[in-house]
């Protein structure tokens, strides 16, 4: 079967919809992200502070404590399972796309190594391996990256890429 650039030939009622699914999706995504800056987990630092606690640190801003395993299990199934989701139906649309399979294949695949490495890289830091606070900041960037990739990529032959349809055909 061809789908490499079966995204281009549907009807425009589906690619319509396909594109504001993507939006909505993205406006859910990068909510997530605000709320990543708002606990300052944006450095590795910030990333160990949040989940080991900063109860030692008279000075601090915002206190923080240690989280307990019944929270870190909570974060870590809840986003492992809704991150899959969010990567799973982004890549079936990816998979639509006319690029080269090997590109299409890191988009598609990558993003799960990311999710495993970066929440399980949390749970481990709050085990207190701290080195991992920085495979957790390279792969929730990794994670980022590939995300907007994809869905400027999917919007852009959503949006303003003409393919053949059967009508021009």
């Amino acid at each position: 079967m061809q789908y490499n650039g079966l995204l281009l030939t549907l009807p425009r009622e589906i690619r319509s919809f396909l594109a504001v699914f993507v939006m909505v999706l993205s406006v859910g995504y990068f909510t997530g992200l605000l709320f990543v800056g708002q606990t300052e987990t944006t450095t590795p630092a910030g990333i160990e502070e949040n989940y080991l606690g900063n109860e030692e640190d008279l000075d601090a801003e915002v206190m923080k404590f240690k989280k307990g395993e019944r929270e870190m299990l909570t974060i870590i199934h809840t986003h492992i399972l809704s991150m899959s989701f969010i990567f799973f139906l982004l890549g079936g649309i990816v998979l639509l796309t006319k690029l080269p399979k090997g590109f299409k294949f890191i988009l598609i695949l990558e993003p799960f190594f990311s999710i495993l490495a970066t929440f399980g890289g949390i749970y481990f830091v709050w085990k207190g391996v701290e080195w991992v606070k920085y495979l957790v900041l390279v792969s929730g960037i990794l994670m980022t990256a590939i995300f907007i990739t994809s869905v400027v990529i999917v919007l852009y032959q959503l949006l303003f890429k003409k393919g053949k349809t059967e009508a021009s055909v």
